[in-house]
């Protein structure tokens, strides 16, 4: 009994004690419950959080969607607005573009009758032989007034004395070829003395270019600036060559003097209104040409900052803006596949280009297109009639040349305007007629033309990455220069030749500039350094002892 007591008590002390085990891991597990309830709790605080940050945000989305769906919604209509407002402003342009023309046509009308007038009573005139000689010498050798001032002299004098002369003269007929040339030089010559510009005839010569014995290759930058406000595409030196001219897609020219191997600014021209792509002095460096994307040429006057003409006309954008070698003429290129001569006296060009085919016993008189008109049938007596070719021949003051593909950039000789174009061809016109006289063929897209100052070569660069060097006394193509590293980086990349013509120089996409040795075809030199850009242009001055590149940097660098 004692020792079942005794067992009972034992056994009864192992479940107390595996009890009193139980109730602390119970207790134990009843604070981890706790703990996890308040974690739990904890949670759903910060979840509810969540989700009242959450729908605030949505509702700040949401009305961030409709502010961006209102400022859309605006920025449509401003862009129809500003689209409608372009529209309205090409339609002014071009409605006051026709009317400035029709004024100009209405006034070439009136000067042009009146002139056929004068010719007409001038051609009725007996004329002396013994007199035709003295005139045409005074007026051809000396620097004394020549034949053509005296030609409204002679008219007034014919309508005095008309009855001194009861019948024609038949030394009328003894002109020869020689003299009629004279006579017509003479008109010419008077058209000038006038103050109007004359296409075709051989007008005054600028003798401050200087002439470049041999050109020295740069081997380092001078001068390197920020010039302008995004890319650079053009650069020109003028003919003194202490003056340059820049211009980008930020629509200023920067006008710059070269003073002791640094860049000074002089001028800034405004009023471009478009890119520039193309910049030009002429022969006296006292205007500036250039070429813009808002389908017009603005021609500048060097010392005003406004520009002086507008040369309006052209339907796409204009790409080329060239002096022909007077200050009275320039030729334009452009994407809407024409080039334009201009009469910048008048700011006028002619919107198509044609030539009469003359008649028998009439005479497209050349002395008609001296004094800037049309060509008209002007009557002759048979025996005075001037042989056919010289009866053809017509000066041109402006006119529009059908190209047939976009045009990239143009150069001017003496009788002759070249163009390259987009569809891998260069093209000759005769400044004296309408017709293309002869293609050349290249492997790329035209980018640049570089005449040499004698005009006996021609420097193209194209998108094959190569320039080629092009002999115009044989039309064939004479050099092609390649270099490893060398790529034509855009369509406006422009290569020049150097001032004595030994060598040519363009810009690379890598900010390299290359120059070939033309006689050889070897590269002489490449020069890197201060380009981080694509190199759009380079000018080589007319001394040969400066170089400019400019590149899509905003970078202009003068290198010596």
């Amino acid at each position: 009994m004692a020792y079942q007591v005794v067992k009972k008590s034992a056994a009864l002390e192992t479940l107390q004690s595996q009890l009193e085990e139980r109730q602390g891991r119970l207790e134990a597990l009843q604070a981890c419950v706790v703990q996890l309830r308040e974690t739990r709790a904890q949670q759903v605080r910060q979840l509810e959080e969540r989700q009242a940050e959450n729908a605030a945000q949505r509702e700040a989305y949401e009305t961030l969607l409709k502010q961006a769906a209102h400022q859309e919604a605006a920025l449509r209509r401003l862009q129809e607005e500003a689209r409608d407002l372009l529209e309205w402003l090409v339609q002014r342009k071009a409605c006051a573009a026709a009317e400035c023309n029709l004024r100009n046509e209405r006034r070439e009308r009136a000067n042009q009758a009146r002139v056929s007038q004068e010719l007409k009573r001038a051609a009725k005139r007996t004329v002396s032989v013994n007199e035709i000689p003295d005139a045409l010498e005074g007026g051809t050798r000396g620097e004394t007034v020549p034949l053509a001032p005296a030609v409204p002299e002679l008219l007034e004098r014919e309508t005095c004395e008309k009855w001194k002369r009861p019948f024609r003269s038949a030394s009328a007929t003894s002109l020869t070829l020689s003299r009629c040339v004279d006579v017509v030089k003479g008109l010419l010559d008077f058209k000038k003395r006038r103050g109007h510009s004359v296409g075709g005839a051989p007008e005054q010569r600028y003798q401050s270019i200087p002439v470049c014995v041999s050109a020295r290759i740069p081997t380092q930058a001078q001068d390197v600036l920020d010039a302008h406000l995004s890319e650079v595409n053009a650069v020109c030196f003028g003919p003194n060559s202490s003056l340059l001219a820049t211009g980008g897609a930020d629509q200023l020219i920067h006008l710059w003097n070269v003073v002791g191997g640094r860049l000074e600014a002089n001028q800034t021209l405004r009023g471009a209104g478009g890119s520039i792509t193309s910049v030009d002095f002429d022969p006296s460096g006292s205007q500036v040409l250039a070429a813009t994307y808002n389908q017009a040429a603005q021609l500048w006057k060097v010392g005003e900052t406004q520009s002086k003409e507008t040369l309006s006309g052209h339907k796409d954008k204009v790409t080329a803006a060239k002096f022909k070698l007077t200050r009275h003429q320039a030729v334009t290129g452009s994407r809407d596949r024409t080039v334009k001569e201009w009469d910048l006296g008048r700011a006028y060009c002619e919107p198509q280009s044609h030539l009469p085919p003359p008649s028998h016993g009439a005479l497209h008189y050349s002395a008609a297109m001296a004094l800037g008109f049309m060509p008209f049938p002007f009557s002759v007596p048979h025996c005075c009639a001037l042989p056919a070719f010289l009866a053809t021949v017509v000066f041109r003051g402006s006119r529009t040349i059908n190209v047939l593909s976009y045009c990239n950039d143009v150069v001017c000789g003496d009788h002759i305007i070249i163009s390259g174009h987009n569809d891998q061809k260069i093209r000759f016109w005769d400044s004296r007629g309408p017709h293309c006289i002869q293609v050349i063929p290249v492997q790329g897209r035209v980018t640049s033309l570089s005449l040499s100052h004698d005009q006996l070569q021609l420097l193209s660069c194209s998108r094959d990455n190569t320039l080629k060097v092009i002999d115009l006394r044989l039309s064939n193509i004479r050099q092609v220069f390649r270099a490893d590293g060398f790529k034509c980086s855009s369509d406006w990349t422009k290569a020049v030749f150097s001032p004595d013509r030994s060598y040519a120089l363009a810009g690379s996409s890598n900010g390299a500039l290359y120059i070939w040795d033309v006689d050889t075809g070897k590269l002489e030199s490449s020069l890197e350094g201060p380009h981080c850009a694509a190199v759009n242009a380079v000018a080589w001055c007319f001394s040969g002892n400066h170089v400019v590149s400019v590149d899509q940097g905003r970078k202009v660098v003068l290198w010596h």
